[in-house]
């Protein structure tokens, strides 16, 4: 049988390279194309924001359309909204939280190779040869009492580490949030004072599961269309939806391309071509081989196979 993901752990992401490039201390060079310079401080400082109306809702529409139909779900009907999940993660904060194993669909890299995320992401990085994570997307039902799955609160990267791995994370929502809907919750002022709270930590401490104590979680809401962009510095998790409707969102991240390093290089062109999940823990993969038997490849643009690692920012 074929692997339903790649053998390295989370290849072709940004966790694979080992990003060492500390995102609160970047002094800008590259005049903003989309934040302001209020938006870039506060990212800075808070670790997050929320860029608004990144992709236009025709790709909005067309996403969630694909979501459903990939999930063997129908929006109208509630009573197929809560199918058995078809493998277990090895990240077991992931089971039950709705997560989407397609990776390599057309509607997931329009959105990746969408100019106004990228430039999003240069004015994050301070530069423009970047890579897109391949990861997936989010269809997220109602909790109603059918699922074991509690919501969670986590960083991604091992907190305890010296020097700190920095990366970017990101989510485009799909619909209109609101509070009941669950999804996005995370901790600023944490982010704010980390490397002061850290020295009052013990030794031992969980460098992935946060005791935030009286630091307050909040949980930014958003319209369809919005991106939220953070530090994976940032303690964040997702917040059991407790609405009557289905929360769905994308995940895009973006960092400063390897084109030197040829075995992650031809990772992620393995991945697109052969459409299978990356490896790792938080990537179960599809056992029905659906990218790869039921859609044809995705068409990129110049900016997406630049984004993939097809073609050279050099020119």
């Amino acid at each position: 049988m074929e692997a339903l993901q790649d053998i390295a752990d989370n290849a072709g992401n940004a966790d694979a390279t080992g990003v060492n490039i500390d995102l609160r201390t970047i002094k800008k060079k590259l005049p903003l194309r989309v934040l302001t310079e209020e938006q870039f401080a506060t990212w800075q400082s808070y670790g997050y924001i929320i860029v608004p109306q990144v992709i236009p809702q025709a790709q909005v529409e067309a996403l969630k359309e694909f979501l459903w139909e990939f999930q063997e779900m129908d929006a109208n009907d509630p009573s197929t909204w809560y199918k058995p999940q078809l493998l277990e993660y090895g990240l077991k904060d992931l089971n039950g939280s709705g997560m989407v194993e397609a990776y390599h669909h057309q509607t997931l890299w329009d959105n990746r190779q969408s100019q106004k995320i990228y430039d999003v992401f240069v004015d994050i990085w301070d530069r423009e040869d970047l890579w897109v994570t391949i990861d997936r997307a989010n269809l997220n039902p109602p909790n109603k009492d059918k699922s074991k799955f509690d919501g969670f609160l986590h960083w991604d990267i091992d907190t305890t580490r010296d020097p700190l791995i920095h990366n970017v994370q990101a989510i485009v929502t799909l619909v209109d949030t609101t509070p009941e809907m669950g999804g996005f919750q995370c901790v600023p002022d944490l982010f704010h004072d980390f490397d002061e709270w850290k020295k009052t930590q013990p030794a031992d401490r969980d460098g992935f599961h946060p005791d935030i104590g009286d630091y307050e979680l909040i949980q930014p809401q958003l319209k369809s269309g919005d991106m939220l962009i953070f530090n994976s510095l940032m303690a964040h998790g997702i917040k059991v939806n407790r609405s009557d409707d289905v929360r769905m969102a994308q995940y895009i991240s973006m960092f400063p391309a390897q084109e030197d390093n040829d075995d992650l290089r031809e990772t992620r062109l393995r991945l697109f071509r052969e459409k299978i999940a990356p490896a790792g823990k938080a990537f179960a993969g599809d056992p029905r081989r659906w990218e790869k038997n039921k859609y044809p490849e995705a068409q990129l643009n110049d900016l997406g196979r630049k984004l993939l690692g097809a073609a050279s920012w050099k020119g």
